[in-house]
Formats: structure tokens, C-alpha cells, sequence
């Protein structure tokens, strides 16, 4: 075969490796979208507070932080493959420890492979779809997926307890279809698919190397800390709005089950218009008009409790901050970093997953469940001062 048609070849099989990066993103918005309608339910099987539940956000943390350094590392070393079929088993074991675990503690410790298994996937799948510069619309689709996983977890989690099935039951049938991304990863790493298998980073570049400067970068930090903020803030709506809409508002389980579907839905809707929206407005005023979007949807779920409607308006806000963040990266920082800098934004950027929503819990067993509302709401002005700064920096250096 010549060389032209070996490439010929190798660009007509890129759709594979797409596809299985969107199905990985199905898997991992499932495991996480799932978890906020089941938190009452496990909270009456191990007599848990609001408090002591997010003890189960804390444990992912140290495999976000494994994550979040070592993924850029172990993708030039393993090959993204073997990194991505490392990370989905490690995330399918600890959903199915989740749904056998007979006791808190164990549950408790399986969620250092599931933060493991979300940030090596996160990291791994962002960083292969950011080097498709040309088409801003892959970014925004590949986030849209992940918005498809995050809708059906809800939605399948309501369905199946309103038939009677146990909140493990649920966590099975998340472990199944987590575990197709399993096989998909298999099937790159023995049938050796290129588009996963080549090297990642720079040629004549250190890997080591790469991710300490990229450590010391301040674009990169502070990206990643906007990331942080974000991910914390959407996943504070999504495992806490459940009990806040039910517990507190007296909201019909079902119909509050469904509202957080439709959180997920206006996230899914969001990013499947943002390639659209980009190309109209800018990445940049994207982010502008999307940030006032979102501060006024939270300012409403907080002050008119009875509605439901700001909830899928928050997720459409939230739409483009995560994709565009990280597609703006290759035009911020040296290419030879870019492996390195997106590895660590999102992994660290998946602490805000566990952490926020921890804290805000600590927080609501105090105070009360109302308190959640108003606290998502200085978030977004963090969000808004970083992306800002960004930007002025951006802009700085190419003056």
C-alpha cells in the first residue's frame, strides 16, 4: 500500500475513533448523572446525613488528583488505548462495587477508581478531540454526549425506582453500559487503531518536561481552576437540585426526578448548538452572553421555588464553558504543552466534581437544603473573573 493511500486509509477510519470517544463520554455523564437522584436512597440504606454522604464525592478526589498529573504521562507511555481501557475499567469496577458494597466504607473507597476512571477518560478523550482544531463543532458535540449520558442517568435512575428496583439495581445496569466502553478500548489496543495508538505528544519533546511547564503556566492554571469552578458548579445543580426540589420543596418525587433530566437535556441542547452559536458569535462572546444566561436561570431557581423551568435553562447556560475552555487552549499556550496542559485542566477541573458539591452539602446539613441555590450563584462570579482574565491574557501576549 503507498503512503497516500495509507493515510487515505488511516482519515477514512477517524470516525472510529470518535466514536468512541463520544461513547466514552455517554459512559462517564451516566455514572455521574445518575448519582443525584439515588443520593436519598442511599442515604436511607447506610442512615447517612447530607454531611456524611459526601464523604463519597471526597473519596474520588485522590483519583482525580492521580488523574489530573499523571494522565499526559501515562498516555505517552501507554498509548491513549491502553490509558482509555485502563480508565474504563477502573471506573466499570467501582460502579459495580458501588451496587454490591454491603458496607459505607467500601463504597466509600471505590470512589478513588471511579474519580481515576473519570479524569483518565476526561483528560485522555479531551486532549485527542482539542488536536481537531478545524471544527469547533467536534468540541461541542463530544460535550453533548457526555450531556446524552448525564440525561439518561436520571432519567433511567426515576424510571427504575418508580418500578421498584433497588438503587443498586440502577448502579448494575450504569456498570453495563460503562462497560461497552470497555470493550471498544479492548478493541483499539489488540487491533493496534492508530488514531489511539500514536504518539501524543511533540516530536523531540519531554513528557516530564512538558507537564512542569505546563504546572508553571498561568493560562493553564487558571483554566483549569475556571474548570474547576464549572464542573463544581454543574455538578452541585445536578446531585443536589433531586433533594432541594423534594426534601425541601415538597416537589413530587417523579416530577423532580424528570426536572433534573431536563437539566441535563438543556446541557445536551446547549452543547449540540454551541459549534452553531461559535461560529456566529465568537468563543469568546459565547462564553460572555452564556455566563449572564447562567447567573440569571440560578438567580431564578433560587428566589421562585415552586417553577422548574430555570432548571434545563441552567444547563444550556452552562453548555459551552467546559467545551469551549479547553478548544481555546491550543490557541493559548505552546503546542508542545497543549498534551500536558489540557491532561491536567481537566482532571484537576474533575476535583470541582467532588469537592464543590461536598462542601456545598456540608454546608446545606447546617443551614438547610435552600442554602444551595444561593451558593451557586458567587461560583458564577468566579467563573466570570477568570474567563476574563483569560481572555485580557490571551490577548496580551499576542500584543
Amino acid at each position: 500500500m503507498t503512503e497516500a493511500k495509507k493515510r487515505s486509509h488511516l482519515n477514512n477510519r477517524t470516525w472510529i475513533g470518535i466514536a468512541l470517544s463520544f461513547y466514552a463520554f455517554i459512559a462517564i455523564g451516566i455514572g455521574e448523572g445518575g448519582l443525584g437522584v439515588l443520593i436519598p436512597s442511599i442515604q436511607a440504606t447506610f442512615n447517612l446525613t447530607s454531611a456524611t454522604i459526601t464523604l463519597l464525592f471526597i473519596s474520588q478526589v485522590s483519583g482525580y488528583i492521580f488523574a489530573a498529573l499523571a494522565s499526559s504521562l501515562l498516555c505517552s507511555r501507554m498509548g491513549l488505548a491502553r490509558m482509555l481501557l485502563l480508565a474504563s475499567f477502573c471506573l466499570t469496577c467501582a460502579l459495580i462495587t458501588y451496587a454490591v458494597s454491603p458496607y459505607w466504607f467500601l463504597m466509600v473507597a471505590a470512589g478513588t477508581f471511579f474519580g481515576l476512571g473519570i479524569g483518565l477518560i476526561d483528560a485522555g478523550v479531551n486532549t485527542y478531540i482539542a488536536n481537531h482544531q478545524g471544527n469547533a463543532d467536534l468540541m461541542g458535540l463530544l460535550h453533548a454526549f457526555y450531556g446524552v449520558g448525564a440525561l439518561l442517568g436520571p432519567t433511567v435512575a426515576t424510571t427504575l425506582l418508580a418500578m421498584n428496583v433497588n438503587w443498586r439495581g440502577v448502579y448494575f445496569a450504569i456498570a453495563a453500559v460503562v462497560s461497552l466502553t470497555v470493550v471498544g478500548m479492548l478493541w483499539a489496543v489488540v487491533y493496534n487503531y492508530r488514531p489511539f495508538t500514536k504518539q501524543t505528544n511533540v516530536a523531540g519533546t519531554n513528557p516530564v518536561t512538558n507537564l512542569s511547564v505546563a504546572l508553571r503556566t498561568p493560562v493553564v492554571l487558571m483554566a483549569g481552576l475556571l474548570l474547576l469552578v464549572y464542573v463544581g458548579t454543574e455538578a452541585s445543580v445536578g446531585n443536589w437540585a433531586y433533594s432541594v426540589q423534594t426534601i425541601s420543596r415538597g416537589t413530587p418525587e417523579i416530577l423532580a426526578g424528570y426536572s433534573i433530566s431536563g437539566y441535563w437535556l438543556g446541557l445536551t441542547l446547549g452543547r449540540l448548538a454551541t459549534g452553531r452559536v461559535v461560529k456566529y458569535f465568537g468563543a469568546v462572546r459565547t462564553l460572555d452572553l452564556t455566563l449572564i444566561l447562567l447567573g440569571i436561570s440560578l438567580i431564578a431557581w433560587w428566589l421562585l421555588p415552586q417553577q422548574l423551568l430555570s432548571l434545563p435553562i441552567i444547563g444550556f447556560a452552562l453548555a459551552p464553558v467546559f467545551p469551549m475552555t479547553i478548544w481555546l487552549m491550543p490557541q493559548r499556550i505552546p503546542a508542545a504543552i497543549v498534551p500536558a496542559g489540557i491532561g491536567f485542566m481537566t482532571s484537576v477541573a474533575s476535583l470541582g466534581a467532588a469537592g464543590i458539591p461536598a462542601g456545598v452539602g456540608a454546608v446545606a446539613a447546617r443551614v438547610g437544603l435552600e442554602i444551595i441555590p444561593v451558593l451557586m450563584i458567587p461560583l458564577v462570579g468566579m467563573m466570570v473573573i477568570l474567563h476574563r482574565w483569560l481572555v485580557r491574557q490571551t490577548v496580551t501576549q499576542r500584543v
